[in-house]
């Protein structure tokens, strides 16, 4: 019997899986890659006695996959907060899918595991910008205020991690960065380790954001702001992190983040407002390769001359 285990390359994926791993350890096959790479199931041949662990990823935009893979025998167990659309029905799949803009899957995880490595689903909370549900899911561990901002920060630098066109542009192949966490049932103890993954994305996240601080504005209105960073690496890294940022700190607008890819297409990063954390999938889905969920989405290869109607269109779209 083989195992697959599919994860999301970001904070949500990630900690999902740690969760899963600490709590059931197996070797499994890592089919994982950046955070915008999503149609991991078709990377996946199973036969009818293999098992595939399904996180963070789009039921949605892996149908096809899913269904041929329900098809083969193998069991599936699919966690997820994205939309998913129809959901499958069949005997060899359980699905626990939430698509509400304050759960993501890595607290689906926690709930399924009864609490018993919530410290990481607070991570994994933290790290897909959802702070209140991050401290809510943390109430029970007794944290004080100077942890939750550790655990925040480690959320946030593992995500950070997860951008990117290849994994060239990533500071770990988040396959790697998994096994590098494993060890650490504490997220404290990888937080504590100077020589650990964390130094080095914390590092990394620090330099990446003071250059994102200098990036032409496209959109300014009341609603809405859109921002532009230039064709490099560090501008790939940090475009999810520094949107979650923006949105942060400015509750009341929408947020694009916006970067040119090599082929000449766009790449965007989109937050909604906080303060309603809603619409960010439905304008997404509107445009080619765009997704995501309620409170976040994107837009993977937004064509090079389409990119004056995309903002009007995203400016309209949040207009109050």
């Amino acid at each position: 019997m083989t195992c697959y285990d599919v994860f999301n390359g970001d904070a949500d994926g990630i900690c999902s899986l740690l969760q899963m791993r600490l709590a059931a350890p197996l070797h499994a096959e890592l089919i994982t890659g950046v955070k915008r790479d999503i149609n991991l199931l078709e990377r996946v041949a199973p036969t009818a006695d293999d098992e595939v662990l399904v996180l963070d990823v789009s039921l949605d935009s892996n149908r096809e996959d899913l269904v041929r893979i329900l098809a083969t025998g193998a069991k599936v167990r699919y966690f997820d907060h994205h939309f998913a659309g129809e959901i499958p029905t069949a005997a060899n799949l359980e699905a626990t899918i939430d698509t509400a803009a304050d759960v993501c899957t890595a607290l689906l995880v926690n709930r399924a595991l009864e609490g018993r490595f919530a410290a990481w689903a607070v991570v994994a909370a933290f790290g897909d910008n959802m702070p209140v549900s991050a401290r809510k899911a943390a109430q029970p561990l007794g944290f004080d205020e100077a942890q939750l901002e550790q655990l925040d920060r480690l959320g946030v630098c593992i995500n950070y991690n997860g951008y990117g066109a290849g994994v060239e542009d990533l500071h770990f192949d988040p396959a790697d960065l998994f096994r590098r966490l494993l060890p650490y049932a504490d997220p404290f103890d990888v937080i504590r380790d100077s020589e650990g993954p964390f130094a080095a994305l914390d590092a990394g996240y620090a330099e990446d954001m003071a250059r994102a601080n200098a990036a032409e504005q496209l959109v300014d209105t009341p609603s809405a702001a859109a921002f532009l960073l230039p064709e490099a690496a560090w501008s790939r890294r940090v475009s999810g992190v520094w949107g979650n940022a923006l949105a942060n700190d400015h509750a009341d607008r929408a947020h694009a983040v916006i970067t040119p890819s090599t082929d000449g297409s766009w790449r965007i990063s989109i937050r909604a407002p906080n303060n309603r954390r809603s619409g960010a999938d439905e304008l997404c889905r509107r445009w080619p390769t765009g997704g995501g969920r309620a409170a976040a989405g994107g837009v993977n290869a937004l064509p090079k001359d389409d990119l004056d109607a995309f903002l009007a269109d995203f400016a309209a779209h949040w207009q109050s």
